[in-house]
């Protein structure tokens, strides 16, 4: 039977885990567990893929939503509700999910990792090295920063923690001239406050909880939602937030998974959702490359266009959100930032001219195939199917002029939905 191990029991590395053991293989989870308190703010989507994995236990610690105050270019609404996620307790609840479901959790520090073609020796802090005969990588940003990567303006974020009384919890997000601020409150009275700054230019290490006190002090926001006790230093830990993509995602034996294979701006969009997007396409990538490994290079170049898709897709999103803060657009932090990764629409204008059909890697069940798909100027990986019903013949028989024959052999719904996708990627009759 092949070993699986997994390095790394956060979202991504669970993801896999649980759609690995459901496929039948043993699979091992090593991790380090999260040496700092920390909270997030999660959305619907976020609990949605939770659910989607099997995640039950970990769904069940997302706080009931809670208002959300944004100031940002000067405008203020708290429309906006989240969800607030307290990680150490997801993060067990996570390990509980994976001993439910059978599956072998170590709780240790990798030291080292020596590859080979015929497998992989896991070295660990105490206890005797491992093998593996496949190796997944989710740990993280921590993962080791090995081969070519791209890598965006350089930025650092400093997470605060405090303590107040309990109360009303609620959350604010903040631009500012040099950067920006998330901050929240539990209903237990536990308090956070992350300031996302360059990484250029910052004070001392050890005058950074003063320099974070004094910026506190100047936010109004952090005075409507925090008492007195957020004007004083705080426990600090400080780490990178730099968006990172991996040009090389996979090889013959492993696989990169979460923020391991693209990590992205904390602006971009919420970091779980981001772990599970990339992860649960994963076991399926992994089952083809140990089942059919005549598909192995269809699998990974399957696995390394979705990782790519998935990174420009957020980094887009982080880019206009930064770009609606137009008070400061000669400060090197939104300057840098607003037109980073590049300057592509988030969607592409509908096209039908550039609507094209190809033959792509897609998911069939639990394994990665080549089929014909229909490429548009906004899905550039291709649509295979439109809820159940196949693009490629109709867009095929459209271009030969019997478009009319083959809507007529589909139920009225499906007909009258595909006519309009037609119309929505430009075509008109």
């Amino acid at each position: 039977m092949t070993e699986i191990a997994i390095l790394g029991a956060g979202p991504a590395g669970a993801v896999v885990a649980l759609g690995l053991r459901r496929l039948g293989y043993a699979v091992r989870v090593i991790s380090e567990w999260r040496r700092f308190a920390a909270v997030e703010g999660v959305s619907q989507r976020v609990l949605d893929g939770l659910r989607q994995a099997g995640l039950s236990r970990a769904l069940a610690c997302a706080a009931a939503p809670s208002p959300r105050r944004v100031q940002w270019n000067g405008d203020g609404q708290s429309i906006n509700q989240e969800c607030l996620l307290d990680r150490p307790q997801f993060d067990a609840a996570i390990r509980e999910d994976l001993h439910a479901a059978g599956i072998e959790v170590l709780e240790a520090r990798v030291l080292k990792v020596a590859s080979a073609d015929d497998g992989h020796l896991i070295n660990i802090e105490s206890g005797e090295p491992l093998r593996a005969d496949f190796l997944v990588e989710a740990r993280g940003r921590q993962a080791p920063l090995a081969g070519g990567r791209l890598r965006g303006p350089e930025t650092l974020s400093l997470l605060n923690q405090w303590r107040e009384e309990p109360g009303r919890p609620g959350s604010a997000v903040e631009s500012l001239p040099d950067g920006w601020a998330w901050m929240a409150r539990l209903e237990d009275g536990r308090c956070y406050w992350q300031i996302t700054l360059d990484a250029r230019d910052l004070p001392p290490r050890d005058q950074l909880p003063d320099y974070c006190a004094r910026r506190r002090s100047q936010s109004a926001l952090v005075r409507e939602l925090f008492g007195e006790a957020a004007l004083q230093p705080a426990s600090l830990h400080a780490r990178s937030s730099t968006a990172i993509l991996f040009h090389e995602a996979s090889g013959p034996n492993w696989l990169r998974v979460g923020d391991a294979a693209m990590a992205v701006d904390p602006l971009s969009g919420n970091g779980i959702f981001q772990s599970l997007s990339s992860a649960l396409q994963a076991p399926a990538v992994i089952n083809t490359m140990l089942q059919r490994p005549e598909r192995a290079e269809l699998a990974r170049r399957f696995h390394q266009r979705r990782v790519e898709h998935l990174f420009l897709r957020f980094a887009r999103t982080g880019r206009d959100f930064y770009a609606l803060e137009q008070r400061w657009p000669e400060q090197p932090f939104w300057r840098d930032r607003c037109a980073w990764p590049d300057t592509e629409p988030m969607h592409a204008p509908a096209d039908f001219s550039q609507v094209r059909v190809e033959r792509a890697p897609v998911i069939q069940g639990d394994l990665i195939e080549e089929a014909e798909v229909v490429v548009t100027a906004d899905q550039p990986l291709g649509i295979w199917h439109l809820q159940g019903v196949e693009l490629a013949p109709i867009v095929k028989a459209l271009r030969l002029g019997k478009l009319g024959r083959a809507l007529a052999s589909l139920p009225e719904p499906q007909r009258r939905m595909v006519q309009g996708w037609l119309l929505g990627q430009g075509y008109r009759p």
